[in-house]
């Protein structure tokens, strides 16, 4: 075969130069004609390779087949790419040897035998979604330790078949990888994250929301073993305690993601050191950590000036003292952009006060605060006329009339 361009032979490019009499093949050079084909879409492409023969081998091509994501032209397949299964992607897998980027998410008919044909074929595969693909287990990960050395990003959320033997395999011989997403793993227990802190230095982003067997032992693991960790989840993850925490402000200090939504066992202790350590936090989904008190804002508010989202739905125990020293510390005047209050029942008009000056705040959620007030939201939009303001007001269900008839008021929500 004869020298390549672009990953068309010379002699294809011949092949073809000298048969088709179109003009575009006969005025344009094909390697520019490979140049434009490189910014087709999947389906585009497809279409374009039943043109002619010529245009076939160009849209063919193997560098033009490196990132592919089923799910973004789903439209033109059957639901949730129910119409894809185990048999046409070894095909895929067969021709398109370069690939580098793959989503199936959803594609609920592909088993491990589709993880089996990529490990064959498919040994440049870098980031892999499979979530939601049910039918995965095990096996899947141990074919993909074998062919896909390079994988740097795997998402198999809601594979719930998956155990720690699965995640042993994939650590061990895809020692890149950045990216985990376990969410809804369910089998998953500490063992699965010793071998994830054992083989994974470069983690950089780790979801195991309801991955709900999961304790400390296994957390302080990937502290310990990830330094480069900057996203975590763990929301879901009943029995993480403030020992974690500490060993992620220990050891952990570019975490910019940390959500812990319903770990009802986390206090202000916990949250001091992580606050202390991270400087670098963005993102913080408190949600129904009931035990936290405005002693973990006044940390937030001094040590995170990074800050720009914070949830703190169902946090009871916070008081218009605690936004008033998020709503004056570093981050609040051009970093914070979304507060979440819902259901926190000690919050006043006078914390909308303290947030005037966060000029960056986009949107605040004010559900179920019933010492709101729509005077103190209209005095907040006086200064920030272009926030999104999630709230309701239950009208008060009036006494009986004098003639013992009662007319009944709908129960109805506000949205402002």
């Amino acid at each position: 075969m004869g020298k390549e361009i672009n990953g068309v032979s010379r002699s294809r490019f011949e092949m073809f130069s000298n048969s088709d009499e179109a003009v575009i093949n006969r005025k344009l050079p094909k390697e520019l004609l490979l140049r434009i084909f490189s910014f087709l879409d999947v389906v585009t492409l497809c279409r374009c390779a039943q043109v002619s023969r010529a245009w076939n081998v160009l849209a063919l091509d193997g560098s033009n087949w490196q990132r592919i994501d089923l799910f973004d032209f789903q439209r033109d397949i059957e639901g949730r790419c129910l119409g894809v299964g185990d048999s046409a992607l070894r095909t895929f897998a067969q021709n398109c040897r370069n690939i580098e980027l793959l989503s199936l998410n959803g594609c609920t008919k592909i088993t491990d035998t589709t993880c089996s044909s990529l490990s064959k074929f498919c040994p440049k595969l870098k980031h892999l979604d499979l979530a939601s693909c049910t039918s995965v287990t095990n096996l899947s990960l141990k074919a993909l330790s074998e062919g896909c050395p390079l994988l740097e990003q795997l998402n198999i959320s809601w594979c719930d078949q998956v155990t720690k033997d699965g995640i042993q395999a994939l650590v061990r011989c895809c020692p890149s990888l950045k990216g985990l997403f376990l969410k809804g793993c369910t089998q998953l227990e500490d063992d699965a994250l010793k071998y994830i802190g054992g083989h994974c230095p470069e983690l950089v982003t780790l979801n195991l929301q309801t991955c709900s067997q999961i304790t400390d032992e296994g957390l302080i693991c990937i502290c310990r073993g990830c330094h480069q960790l900057q996203s975590l989840c763990v929301s879901g993850c009943a029995n993480a305690t403030d020992a974690t925490l500490n060993a992620l402000g220990q050891n952990c200090p570019r975490l910019r993601i940390l959500e812990v939504a319903r770990c009802s066992q986390l206090t202000d202790v916990g949250f001091t050191t992580l606050a202390r350590n991270c400087h670098e936090l963005e993102k913080m989904d408190l949600e129904e950590c009931v035990q936290i008190t405005d002693g973990t804002l006044i940390q937030l508010s001094v040590h995170c000036p990074r800050l720009q989202v914070l949830s703190l739905s169902h946090c009871e125990l916070i008081t218009d003292d605690g936004i008033r020293h998020v709503g004056g510390g570093p981050c609040a005047h051009d970093r914070l952009e979304v507060i979440e209050l819902d259901n926190c029942p000690l919050i006043t008009d006078a914390s909308l006060e303290h947030l005037k000056n966060c000029h960056s705040l986009d949107r605040i959620e004010l559900y179920d605060c019933q010492q709101i007030t729509r005077a103190g939201i209209k005095r907040l939009r006086t200064h920030l006329p272009n926030i999104k303001v999630h709230a309701y007001f239950a009208p008060v269900t009036p006494p009986p009339s004098v003639g013992g008839s009662r007319q009944r008021f709908c129960r109805c929500c506000v949205l402002l």
